[in-house]
């Protein structure tokens, strides 16, 4: 075993020094510890990241995967390997180890040149949706489409899925869907949407599977709305965005429960804010 090892690594060394003669790497790189290192290790040295938005710590490369905790903006963390195209593996300051989306959006390789003390946050790209998180959002979407005809039920059992009301059902729908448990209560939703992701203040710049959050119904006309600070409204509905003026909910026993509903003018004039939960 041990001369099986030594021409291995004799047999890197030489070709190692063929690299060299050829001027492909340089003399100073090449050593039996280096090669010995290459061999043990899929890692060639530390590689450091920032965290540039909150994201998730996950203990597999999977969005499907439990939630070991949040990353936040600003950590420093450790790059363990690539595992695919969507995941870093990461050890944190404290030592948990996790896999974390390796999105542009979310984390942001440090030179290694670079102390991290001095990095500062860059501006947060537009990343395009990702074909896994489309993938995950439809999943979401069936789960939700499943219970169309629900009866409404005002401060519903979170225990059974025989009646919702809104914030019920938005949640159900995340736990069928994704294995993901949002809080109870719509305000608490919104709140986990500010903390989690980013806030969308204009219909428009939401996307196929966003949370929106409405006001109290004040009236018909556009025009009671008009004067109102909404950053100071507190959220009385919550909904699912399906894309193409559509919404996904439920919000009173007359309306029929769980629903597929046209964002009207009136919902529209209701809205607050929005966000994604899938990133």
């Amino acid at each position: 075993m041990i001369k099986s090892h030594k021409q291995l690594t004799a047999s890197l060394l030489i070709s190692a020094a063929l690299s060299v003669s050829l001027g492909t790497i340089s003399p100073q790189s090449v050593s039996a510890a280096s090669v010995s290192s290459n061999l043990s290790s899929t890692v060639s040295a530390v590689q450091t990241a920032h965290i540039e938005s909150t994201v998730r710590l996950r203990t597999a490369p999977s969005t499907s995967s439990s939630v070991l905790t949040y990353l936040n903006k600003g950590d420093i963390v450790t790059i363990l390997e690539k595992t695919n195209n969507y995941f870093y593996k990461v050890r944190t300051a404290d030592g948990e180890v996790g896999y974390t989306s390796s999105l542009d959006k979310y984390i942001r390789l440090i030179p290694k040149n670079v102390d991290v003390g001095t990095v500062t946050p860059l501006p947060t790209p537009t990343v395009p949706v990702t074909p896994s998180t489309s993938r995950v959002v439809e999943d979401v979407i069936s789960a939700g489409i499943k219970y169309l005809g629900t009866p409404y039920e005002y401060g519903s059992s979170r225990n059974t899925t025989d009646t919702f009301d809104c914030s019920d059902f938005i949640r159900q729908m995340f736990l069928d869907g994704n294995q993901l448990r949002l809080p109870a209560d719509s305000r608490s939703q919104g709140e986990w949407i500010k903390e989690n992701s980013r806030a969308v203040n204009d219909i428009s710049g939401l996307k196929r599977g966003d949370l929106m959050f409405f006001m109290s119904y004040k009236g018909s006309s556009s025009s009671v709305y008009a004067g109102i600070d909404k950053s100071s409204e507190r959220i009385t509905h919550v909904a699912l965005y399906l894309g193409e003026g559509q919404i996904l909910h439920t919000y009173s026993v007359t309306s029929g429960g769980v629903k597929v509903d046209k964002l009207s003018a009136s919902w529209s004039n209701r809205f607050l804010y929005g966000g994604s939960v899938i990133q």
